[in-house]
């Protein structure tokens, strides 16, 4: 990695088009799920404000459609979240892992590679063996 004194140029970075297309492809995953998850939870909070007779309707033995619809907002939280992870560990982490090498190098070039030798310090050795009669009487 590049030494942490680097001077790195923020302005040039933002500039750049591989981070416009990075901030772009988030922008074109992240503003659709936020509008959609808040049209979900605003048509929620509308339906118990002014649908209660609806929303207290009976689906299973006490379990009514109110309850069925908020579970649904814990589900949708999962799903995007999901979602996201999964776009961002395609998409967003090649875009970025782009945008750090033109900005300061390879950032893992001083890094071996998986499952290469390393140097490190020497195995350690057995201690010396104890002496055989350690503890006869003399």
């Amino acid at each position: 990695m590049s030494p942490p004194d680097q001077r790195v140029d923020w302005k040039a970075i933002e500039r750049s088009p591989e981070f416009r297309e990075l901030i772009a492809a988030r922008r074109r995953f992240v503003l659709p799920a936020t509008i959609f998850f808040l049209a979900w939870y605003l048509g929620f909070i509308l339906l118990a404000g002014y649908a209660p007779d609806f929303m207290a309707r009976s689906v299973y033995e006490g379990l009514t459609v109110g309850y069925c619809l908020a579970l649904t907002q814990f589900v949708m939280v999962f799903t995007l979240g999901y979602l996201y992870l999964r776009r961002a560990d395609t998409v967003y982490d090649p875009l970025a892992a782009k945008v750090i090498e033109q900005a300061v190098g390879d950032p893992y070039a001083d890094r071996p590679a998986a499952g290469a030798a390393t140097a490190t310090a020497p195995a350690p050795t057995a201690p010396p063996a104890a002496p055989a009669n350690r503890g006869a009487a003399r």
